[in-house]
């Protein structure tokens, strides 16, 4: 379902992005090309002044929340994927091939380009410099915590294109069927 917000703003979808009839998509939103959304995903910009912008090949999967709060942004970059349950809340930054795992809560926060959140865990309130990892269960909310992050190894990084190209195959897939 799409629903302009209360100022008549409307969601633009591009032709080429793939969103599961159960998702519901509010507001001030534009999603690129090829991008997955998938089953009971909640996209929301509809408070005054909010938007959200989904750029190309990312992927919103089943039960991810996306919020943006009056007067702030929420911008998922190219190539990123938030798994099943996530949520996104604006203000908000998450850079290119970025990957926020199942569970995980994302406010107030931006990722440099190639940061992996694991399951279950909170980022709140920090910048997060490029390729670093949060692990499992873990807070990062004070500089301290940005300090312990270790960079992204190779084996994550294979694991987070991995995603990406599995999505843009659905995306593929499903549009060929409609």
């Amino acid at each position: 379902m799409n629903r302009d917000n209360p100022k008549g703003e409307q969601v633009q979808i591009d032709n080429t992005a793939y969103v599961h009839s159960t998702a519901v998509i509010m507001g001030k939103v534009n999603i690129g090309k090829n991008v997955f959304v998938g089953p009971l995903a909640v996209i929301r910009a509809d408070e005054p002044g909010s938007s959200i912008t989904i750029k190309d090949n990312s992927n919103i999967q089943d039960r991810v929340i996306i919020h943006a709060l009056e007067n702030t942004a929420v911008l998922i970059e190219e190539n990123t994927s938030l798994a099943h349950g996530c949520i996104v809340h604006g203000p908000c930054k998450i850079g290119k091939e970025c990957f926020i795992g199942f569970g995980s809560v994302v406010f107030n926060a931006e990722m440099g380009e190639g940061v992996i959140i694991k399951h279950l865990a909170v980022v709140e309130g920090v910048n997060i410099l490029p390729e670093r990892v949060v692990e499992s269960s873990r807070a990062v909310n004070n500089e301290d915590e940005i300090r312990k992050l270790v960079r992204v190894d190779e084996s994550l990084r294979n694991f987070a294109r991995k995603v990406v190209k599995m999505n843009s195959y659905l995306v593929k897939n499903y549009k060929n069927k409609t």
